[in-house]
């Protein structure tokens, strides 16, 4: 896949495609303080569950997703957004397909106990 071209207009949605029975991810930006992708998720497929030590922001930019945080269950639709915080469980399941953005800044703070 080609990187995005910088200073260009993009439709996110129209830069990735599903791929049946698939999660199909592509990096629109990724840098040592976080990285942003967008993801094409199937009917019936998860990304598989995980704990990560930085928030997460996921914006679904077409169809409607559930996120499971701490096996608290969300319903997530177009336009909708959520913050999956440091350290919590969290599960991204395609009851129906859906594409998404998923932001993660990296700031080094969350790792320190004070």
């Amino acid at each position: 896949m080609k990187k995005l071209e910088k200073s260009k207009i993009h439709i996110l949605i129209e830069i990735i495609e599903y791929v049946p029975n698939s999660v199909v991810s592509k990096t629109i930006i990724k840098k040592n303080t976080g990285n942003i992708s967008v993801l094409a998720i199937d009917k019936g497929e998860s990304l598989a569950e995980k704990i990560s030590p930085f928030d997460t922001f996921i914006q679904i930019i077409e169809g409607t997703a559930e996120i499971v945080i701490d096996d608290q269950p969300n319903i997530i639709q177009t336009g909708q957004g959520i913050i999956i915080p440091a350290h919590a469980s969290n599960i991204v399941k395609a009851n129906s397909r859906f594409k998404m953005i998923s932001t993660v800044i990296k700031s080094g703070y969350e790792g320190n106990i004070l």
